[in-house]
């Protein structure tokens, strides 16, 4: 991305502004009110920068039903991921995984199935057979898979959410929210990226029994490649689906609607809005330096500043033009400085809104100079402080 830079230097403070190349618009980008969604809840998530298009009741507490399988599905890649289970180890079906109640894959009791097959099962097929038996082998029971399960909602941010079971069936205590599952969601396309085309697969066969994604997005928009739905009486209708369009995606997440027809149609309505007005933009890369800031006492005088992680903002489409930012950093730096050490701040604004508010860190280390240059050093920067 290309940016025109104003540097200014007071003696050791520093600014930066920064405007994204081009002509600064006339006028600003004119947007439609958001569509009706006739939905108990629901949000629109851009899972990049994290930035809501569209909620309501997002934070209410609901039944979440099958969409709990999401963090069942979760724990299992995380366990991947990090080497404590493989795909092909081989899984026991206990008698309580078969006789699960509810939407099945179809294992059967004393047989053992591998993990790479639940774990389809469980995405695909909603199998709360499937879901049990994958909690009894990470966790040793599905209780005690539960406690992992809250436990990883905390790290996520999901406050609203709790679960009793790794399938969804219905209790009292068993809920979560729009937004929360929109998180988590977020967390497995960020997350676990190689296991994700699993959740755009359309049909899954186990045991002679082909049996269809109950995502109908899936045939309907080949943009959608996931993520899940869920049905209870007491939750009704719900579906947690995600697209990519271009360089943008949105997660879109309704809860509590009539039929499954509705919810489809309900998800499609704020995708389509989100896509037709609203763009993803990576501002920054990780990496990527923003600025070179004066050093005191330092084997070097010139630090390079910038980002840990890239930076993405959510804009209405054609304001790119009109989006300011600054980076602010410390005063006074000094030596020693190690990676990562945080020295000021980024701001990024549109039209006033700020959009990112995040701590620039030291991209490289400066060890602390020789006695003679820490001396040098301190002299200059008490006569650059007396005259400033």
């Amino acid at each position: 991305m290309a940016f025109k830079s104003l540097f200014r230097s007071f003696s050791v403070t520093f600014a930066l502004v920064v405007l994204l190349a081009g002509k600064v618009m006339a006028q600003s980008v004119l947007i439609p009110s958001p569509p009706q969604i006739a939905g108990s809840s629901y949000v629109l998530m851009d899972p990049k920068s994290g930035r809501i298009i569209i909620e309501e009741n997002s934070h209410e507490r609901l039944p979440p039903a099958s969409l709990t399988k999401m963090m069942t599905a979760y724990i299992v890649e995380r366990e991947l991921d990090e080497g404590r289970i493989s795909l092909t180890d081989m899984v026991p079906i206990s008698v309580k995984a078969w006789k699960t109640e509810g939407s099945r894959t179809f294992v059967r009791e004393g047989t053992s199935v591998p993990v790479e097959t639940l774990l389809k099962g469980v995405i695909i097929q909603s199998g709360n057979d499937a879901s049990v038996a994958l909690a009894e082998f990470i966790a040793g029971s599905e209780g005690a898979f539960v406690d992992i399960m809250n436990q990883q909602a905390q790290i996520l941010g999901m406050k609203g959410t709790h679960f009793v079971n790794a399938t969804g069936l219905p209790s009292p205590e068993h809920f979560s929210t729009a937004y929360d599952l929109a998180l988590l969601a977020r967390a497995i396309i960020n997350d676990y990226p190689d296991n994700y085309s699993i959740y755009a697969q359309k049909h899954f066969t186990y045991n002679n029994i082909r049996q269809p994604n109950r995502n109908s997005l899936l045939w309907r928009d080949d943009s959608v490649d996931g993520l899940k739905t869920g049905h209870t009486e007491e939750a009704g209708y719900c579906l947690v689906a995600s697209a990519k369009r271009n360089d943008t995606r949105f997660i879109g997440v309704v809860m509590g609607t009539s039929s499954s027809e509705a919810r489809a149609q309900e998800v499609q309505k704020m995708l389509n809005y989100g896509f037709r007005y609203y763009e993803s933009e990576r501002l920054f890369r990780s990496g990527q330096e923003l600025i070179e800031a004066k050093v005191w006492g330092g084997q070097s005088d010139q630090l390079s500043v910038g980002m840990p992680e890239d930076v993405y903002v959510t804009i209405p489409r054609g304001s790119r033009d009109d989006l300011e930012s600054s980076v602010d950093l410390d005063s006074v730096i000094k030596a020693p400085i190690k990676v990562g050490d945080e020295l000021g701040r980024v701001k990024v604004s549109l039209n006033g809104e700020v959009l990112v508010d995040q701590p620039v860190l030291a991209l490289t280390e400066i060890p602390e100079g020789g006695l003679f240059k820490r001396i040098w050093d301190a002299i200059k920067l008490f006569f650059v402080q007396l005259f400033q």
